[in-house]
């Protein structure tokens, strides 16, 4: 695939296809999964009719990156992101593949997003503002938007299918869903890998305001899975212009979100399409969070 080639949908025809959703195309390859990061775009939980340029390869190098640097702390589920390395019934599709796939261990995973918040903005910050808390948590009174929290929260959510909304749930209805020991064991890991990945984040200059992390079961442990720490599943915050009391300039898809808060479109299919101008602007906040954290570009 010659750089810059947008990937909407990933179509292998001798590969079996698990499930299509927001951004990502799951495969099931010889008891192992394919997770291919297409270039779709989702917002308010709709996928845009226009992708974004090189964002499956940019997620996909950042997840990759974390994985990485948090392995000492959770085992995760990357096998290989080398199409080299793959089966070899995935061989014709090499050129589709690179720098936005992952080989991984087939897990079973949790029904519950695991969210970290560690400054008040978004749903939590309209919550506040309601209720004085946060998913059932309260907070002390005071605190503007944007505000960083005393301590991170652990605010986890239902599943939704595609075109469905998350739904916020109390660590009481984690429990219920989960089991006390699982329930407990994701909350610390979620909290713990959020205050690694936000050190690191804040010496490159990036915020890490709140993040969404998943996890599964691999023969009876608890693995890291999915993505983590990227645009799509984080709020990231340039440090330099920082200002609490309203929104934050960001590195990830707020800037669509502000953009199609704009129109009048009742946030449900079928999606408004996007101007050329807020599809680069949306891959160049991208890019500059891989550049920051990493250091490096695409290839």
């Amino acid at each position: 695939m010659p750089k810059n080639e947008i990937l909407l949908k990933s179509v292998f025809e001798d590969l079996q296809l698990l499930k299509r959703g927001k951004v990502r195309d799951v495969y099931e390859v010889d008891e192992k999964l394919l997770i291919v990061a297409s270039d779709r775009m989702s917002a308010f939980d709709v996928v845009m009719d226009d992708p974004i340029p090189d964002k499956g390869k940019i997620l996909t190098k950042l997840s990759l990156f974390w994985f990485d640097y948090l392995k000492g702390m959770v085992e995760n589920h990357i096998i290989s992101a080398d199409p080299a390395q793959y089966p070899s019934v995935c061989r014709r599709y090499r050129r589709e593949l690179e720098g936005r796939s992952m080989l991984v261990k087939k897990a079973k995973p949790l029904p519950v997003e695991c969210i970290v918040r560690g400054y008040i903005s978004g749903s939590g910050w309209t919550e506040y503002q309601d209720r004085g808390s946060v998913c059932g948590i309260p907070l002390p009174g005071g605190l503007k938007e944007s505000d960083q929290l005393h301590e991170p929260i652990f605010t986890p959510s239902t599943k939704a299918e595609q075109g469905l909304h998350d739904e916020n749930i109390s660590f009481q209805e984690t429990v219920k869903i989960l089991g006390r020991e699982t329930a407990e064991k994701v909350r610390d890991l979620s909290l713990r890998i959020y205050e690694t990945g936000r050190k690191l984040a804040a010496q490159k200059g990036i915020i890490i305001a709140d993040t969404k992390f998943e996890f599964g079961f691999l023969d009876n442990r608890i693995i890291l899975i999915d993505e983590v720490l990227t645009p799509d599943s984080s709020r990231f915050w340039p440090m330099d212009t920082y200002r609490p009391g309203g929104p934050q300039k960001s590195f990830d898809k707020q800037f669509l979100r502000d953009y199609l808060s704009s129109l009048k479109w009742p946030k449900k299919p079928p999606p408004p399409r996007l101007p050329q101008e807020v599809i680069d602007k949306t891959r160049e906040k991208y890019l500059d969070a891989l550049v920051k954290l990493t250091g490096e570009g695409l290839a």
